[in-house]
């Protein structure tokens, strides 16, 4: 079961990637921790990354393609993969047809989480983090007992300057464009489902087990 979750930040795809990662014994992949993993494990390609990253440039994308490449050569992968914050862009996706092809595999199913904005805005401003022990919460859905204080250490609970309205919206304006694009070039190859993550997550997850069950 191969498989990429389309989504903007807000949707809840990781956290779902997560569950059907366990669910499925794949394993989940983010652009992320593709990055991570080969800097520790100390790859050649990991290092070509280490060193954009440590410059604060973004990596290239003919470098990033080439990390998921390797990632998804890992044994853990060989059974299927879920894809998360990968591709981003149009060339990323033809690249990841390319990738998958040379693999000698197919692509299952695209997952599209779709939320209103109004929706989104509210579960990312809501974010709230301790500045001491890193326990997140949530103003409305996860809400400490002291809405400034944690609960588990005591520390100053505080947003993240990404989470605050304004570059909300602005984060989800450039993601929108980048995600629409994407929805229309999977849309076209006729392998995209859409889940209403402003659901509840009981109902999110059984939207999800209908979209993978006929695989």
């Amino acid at each position: 079961m191969n498989i990429i979750f389309l989504g903007l930040p807000g949707t809840g795809k990781g956290t779902q990637a997560g569950v059907l990662a366990e669910e499925f014994n794949i394993p989940h992949i983010a652009t992320g921790d593709i990055f991570r993993q080969a800097i520790n494990q100390g790859t050649e390609l990991g290092k070509k990354a280490k060193e954009y990253l440590d410059s604060g440039e973004l990596v290239p994308d003919t470098l990033t393609n080439a990390l998921v490449k390797e990632r998804l050569v890992q044994p853990d992968a060989k059974k299927g993969f879920i894809l998360d914050g990968f591709p981003r862009t149009l060339k990323q996706a033809e690249a990841l047809d390319q990738i998958i092809d040379e693999l000698n595999r197919s692509l299952d199913q695209v997952i599209y989480f779709s939320a209103p904005e109004e929706v989104l805005i509210k579960r990312l401003t809501g974010r709230r983090i301790c500045s001491d022990c890193g326990t997140p919460y949530h103003t409305e859905f996860n809400p400490p007992e002291n809405e400034e204080i944690c609960d588990r250490c005591g520390g100053e609970l505080i947003q993240r300057k990404d989470d605050r309205e304004e570059t909300v919206i602005h984060r989800l304006k450039v993601n929108r464009e980048k995600t629409d694009e994407l929805v229309s070039y999977y849309r076209n190859q006729g392998n995209i489902i859409t889940i209403q993550a402003d659901a509840s997550l009981e109902g999110v997850k059984k939207q999800l087990k209908e979209a993978v069950a006929p695989r």
